[in-house]
């Protein structure tokens, strides 16, 4: 199962990296993209849950570092307002580009 990094700037200009034992938080985040710190929290937190639970229903046991991961990015959102913003600086390893597509040449009358 592959895992990953995210790492944003907290509206203090902290940085943080949140590990993920799963790619799934490319389903809730992107790099570049500014949350609130509200919905930075909901997004993260919901996204190292399901990281877990694949975890779980792989190797049949829970990711405690997931849960570790989630408790850390609530107690740094408790200290800052829910309409900060949160900046989400880079995410490893990225999704693989999807392949490109050749374009298609119109046909001639």
């Amino acid at each position: 199962m592959p895992e990953m990094t995210v790492s944003v700037r907290w509206p203090d200009g902290s940085l943080q990296d949140c590990w993920s034992p799963s790619l799934v938080m490319h389903d809730h985040l992107a790099p570049g993209a500014f949350y609130t710190v509200a919905d930075f929290a909901h997004r993260a937190t919901t996204a190292l849950a399901e990281a877990g639970e694949r975890v779980r229903q792989r190797y049949g046991f829970a990711c405690t570092s997931a849960a570790a991961s989630a408790e850390l990015v609530r107690r740094r959102a408790a200290a800052h307002r829910h309409d900060d913003l949160v900046e989400v600086v880079r995410m490893w390893p990225p999704l693989p580009a999807a392949a490109p597509t050749s374009p298609t040449t119109p046909e001639r009358p």
